[in-house]
């Protein structure tokens, strides 16, 4: 199968796919693999399955006065012929087809989307009628460029092709609806050559229900409707079709009063515009139209409820704050403004990251999970607060957003933030070092919202606490900002000795052994209560983070505490952890005396309320429950993943982190789910493959309630075990890993676009950005000004990718002894390259697109710019170092 072939979804393989168009905290509309506009997921919160009124495109041919055809820029129908769940009474299930998706009407017998990500494209083509459509969707996408990758806008280019021997009249209609919580008032303009149609609720400005929606255009002949048709039964769509349908160009409607109840069935219609665009195309030639849709619900609020209280009284802060863009842009119309006004940059560089991406050497189906997967800072999951602090759900619930607060364990394994959005990311780390952290060091792993109104009562996270720590580290040497590491310093350092401080309610390691034996709270939301290679992998991996932290910031006493503690720590996990071929928990499962000291009420979450005996006891078994004992689990040797992601070094031996991880494939991978009882939440099943949370394999004692998800695939950490595979060089095997889960999500059967875990669009599945820091062998460290490559996968002989630091991004090229980086956004500033193991220094290096400015020791290299490398003896080799 070509490349292209396997981005691309047609006929059954179409069925569920929904492409999200948005900007980074500001919510998602969806597009089909139809063409259908759904999951309008504009006001601040999830909406799956959404509409907005009869919002479509649609396009008409006619020549010489006489229209040819007319046709709604749909493909086939392939939901539900009985009706929607989600509709109003009389227009839902069981009453046929939902209204609202137009399939009442003519519409294009083929349709195909292709991908990657971020940017869709549909082809429409129909024998009836005369000519081809082809639409190209996308919203701003531009690495390192948060602002303008938050835009909540989604952009369309429509290219008509005609395919006769006559020139035709074409014209494009976009019809949009404002089903706002009050009534819309529509009005028309032609701001800066464009024209656009704009619906404004009647709310205050200041109520989270105000809201803004526009669509424009900069085409040269528009016409329009301000108004639908005011009827009742199903007039306005009779009236509609009637409109589009006749030669010639729209006659405006303008109703300037406020409506009366009118009915469709039994529901109120809402307000409704259509857009118009005209342009005669010669036979045989091509004209492309744009056109935007852009938002503008400016206040959003603490529409949920806490699962978790807050230590102390909460402070006096509103619970309605602004969103990000709207501190960015007033209106609807100033967003349409800019995206027309750059729109040629915006698309540029968008459509550039898709086509590195398409460019890269990286298989197929680690391609896909990379690519599919940048799409869920676009969604619902995410906001954006008044300060540009970003904030993340776990998830999406259909109407809500799943697991509140940007929860440390499960942001701990997404990757493309850090690399693509840098800022952003480091908003996280000091949202949660400033407001998310006690004078012990103790860290709720939820972050509370409104930002400033105390900290959550959730008992601080292992894995979440330390992984910060980690991500505190990584988020440095990106940028090599040491400012702004002694900025969160005294948080960070609070952090890793929060396990031996007396208020640690938990008792993680009072004694400084290096070893955790206390409660120990994770992401598979209960505790375990021996030591694990996985959370004392995190511990140790925080503290040898911190030991370098501390080095750079001038605290040597501090910096050789930790190392001290870490080297105890490392030794007794290797000697008491390693049973010959992976990792355990050292845990005796028919102690209940172990529990006692654990009784403390301080810190429940929502998941371990009620005596500890009653959580984790069972007397039926006489076993303590939810631990891993003698399990081969996925995550065990996770924190030699962040490790050498970050160039932190050895957490683990090298040759046991190697064993482990090939002990997770032949014990956890299963090549057909459907013969492992799962009494958990099924995201794989019958002849899908994919890899179990944990196994015990032939003579392992399994707990009789083991550690919650055991028999689940969850994609987030099957990706970061497929990377470990990666490491240690198993590359056949780590693609194997990713396929199996792409292959889950592949149109047919589930949405390609919307990896689920708690909810939709979940955060975790991010983790499957690492691929291209693995497989690329990159290292960075801009505290030093250093950057490497070292790729352990060529395709026939050539190696390409992506590449990103804490400033800048681009692209790297390596093929018979040469080597081409490229920077294509932001700025980078280095000192030293190395390739393959030979280190260049970047000044001495031939240049391409201008000559490079000089700082002190290092080059700056701006957008276009680069440098190449010759005849260097540069090898790709197949067989990288063990955990490199």
């Amino acid at each position: 199968m070509d490349r292209a072939a396997y981005f691309r979804y047609a006929g059954e393989d179409a069925r569920n796919v929904v492409f999200p168009l948005g900007g980074i905290g500001a919510g998602s509309i969806g597009i089909g693999g139809d063409g259908r506009l759904r999951d309008w997921e504009i006001y601040n919160r999830p909406s799956k399955g959404s509409v907005n009124g009869f919002s479509h495109f649609a396009v008409k041919a006619e020549r010489d006065g006489k229209v040819l055809d007319t046709r709604v820029l749909h493909g086939p129908f392939q939901g539900s012929l009985t009706g929607d769940y989600l509709g109003k009474h009389f227009n839902s299930f069981g009453f046929g087809v939902r209204r609202e998706h137009m399939a009442g009407f003519p519409s294009f017998e083929q349709a195909t989307l292709s991908g990657p990500y971020p940017v869709a494209t549909l082809d429409f083509a129909d024998k009836r009628f005369p000519g081809t459509v082809k639409l190209e969707a996308f919203s701003p996408y531009l690495p390192m460029e948060s602002r303008l990758s938050s835009l909540p806008v989604a952009m369309f280019e429509f290219t008509l092709s005609n395919t006769t021997a006559e020139a035709i009249d074409y014209t494009l209609f976009g019809c949009l609806g404002f089903e706002f919580k009050d009534q819309a008032s529509v009005t028309a303009s032609a701001p800066d050559g464009r024209t656009a149609l704009t619906g404004r609720s009647a709310s205050d400005r200041k109520s989270i229900h105000y809201s803004e929606l526009s669509i424009s255009t900069d085409s040269a002949d528009t016409s329009y409707q301000r108004h639908f048709f005011r009827g009742s039964w199903f007039d306005a769509l009779e009236v509609y079709w009637q409109d589009i349908n006749r030669p010639g160009r729209l006659k405006d409607r303008f109703y300037d009063d406020t409506p009366t109840h009118r009915m469709s069935g039994s529901r109120a219609v809402a307000e409704h515009s259509t857009l118009a665009s005209h342009v005669t195309i010669p036979a045989g030639e091509s004209r492309t139209l744009r056109v935007a849709i852009a938002w503008y619900v400016p206040n959003a609020s603490k529409y949920w409820v806490s699962q978790n209280a807050l230590i102390g009284e909460p402070k006096d802060i509103p619970s309605v704050w602004r969103n990000y863009y709207a501190t960015q842009w007033e209106s609807a119309d100033a967003v349409a403004a800019e995206a027309f006004a750059g729109w040629d940059r915006l698309a540029g560089q968008t459509k550039r990251l898709q086509a590195e991406l398409l460019a890269s050497t990286l298989p197929d189906p680690v391609l896909d999970a990379v690519s599919a997967n940048l799409s869920i800072v676009k969604t619902a999951t995410v906001l954006r607060l008044e300060d540009g602090t970003f904030y993340g759900w776990e998830g999406c619930h259909p109407d809500a957003g799943s697991c509140e607060g940007s929860c440390t364990h499960v942001w701990n394994y997404q990757q493309v933030l850090p690399f693509l959005f840098p800022d952003l990311e480091r908003s996280m780390r000091e949202a949660d070092f400033f407001n998310n952290q006690v004078p012990s060091g103790g860290m709720a792993f939820r972050l509370a919202l409104p930002l400033g109104i105390g900290t959550s009562n959730d008992r601080p996270c292992v894995d979440g606490q330390f992984g910060n720590v980690l991500k505190a580290y990584r988020d440095w040497k990106l940028t090599g900002d040491l400012a702004w590491l002694r900025s969160i310093w005294p948080e960070v350092k609070a952090a890793i000795g929060y396990a031996w401080h007396p208020d640690n309610y938990d008792k993680w390691d009072p004694e400084k052994s290096g070893v955790l034996t206390g409660r120990q709270h994770h992401t598979l939301d209960m505790e375990l209560f021996g030591p694990s290679s996985w959370l004392n992998g995190f511990y140790l991996g925080a503290l040898l983070a911190g030991s370098k932290m501390a080095e750079a910031v001038g605290e040597a006493d501090t910096a050789a505490e930790f190392s001290e503690i870490y080297a105890r720590g490392r030794k007794w996990t290797h000697d008491n952890l390693f049973n010959g071929s992976y990792f355990i928990q050292q845990v005796d499962l028919e102690d209940k005396q172990q529990l006692a000291r654990f009784e403390s009420k301080l810190g429940q979450s929502n998941y371990v309320r009620g005596s500890i005996y009653d959580l984790y006891w069972s007397d039926e078994h006489g076993q303590v429950k939810y631990q891993v004992g003698e399990g081969c689990e996925i995550d065990q040797v996770l924190a030699q993943w962040h490790a050498g992601l970050y160039g932190l070094g050895e957490v683990f031996e090298p040759e046991q982190f190697a064993s482990a991880v090939r002990a997770v494939y032949q014990h956890n991978f299963k090549r057909r789910l459907g013969d492992e009882a799962n009494p958990c939440r099924v995201f794989g099943l019958e002849n899908e493959a994919g890899t179990l949370m944990c196994a015990w394999p032939e003579g392992a004692v399994r707990p009789a309630i083991p550690v919650p998800y055991s028999q689940e695939s969850m994609h987030g950490f099957e990706y970061a075990f497929g990377c470990q595979l990666m490491m240690i060089g198993e590359l056949d095997k780590a693609i194997e890993v990713f396929a199996a889960v792409r292959d889950r999500y592949r149109g047919h059967n589930r949405n390609p676009f919307n990896e689920i875990e708690c909810g939709s669009n979940y955060a975790r599945s991010m983790a499957s950005y690492a691929a291209v820091l693995v497989l690329s062998g990159f290292g960075f460290d801009l505290s030093e000004g250093r950057i490497a490559f070292a790729p352990n996968l060529m395709s026939e002989g050539r190696f390409r990718s992506l590449w990103s630091t804490g400033t800048a991004w681009g692209s790297v090229a390596i093929d018979d002894g040469e080597a081409r980086l490229t920077v294509l956004g932001g700025t980078l500033e280095i000192a030293e390259i190395s390739i393959c193991g030979h280190a260049f220094k970047a000044e001495a290096t031939d240049h391409f697109g201008g000559k490079p400015e000089r700082r002190d020791s290092r080059s700056i290299f701006n957008p276009g710019m680069g440098l190449m490398l010759r005849h260097a003896g540069i090898v790709i080799s197949n067989q990288p170092d063990i955990a490199q």
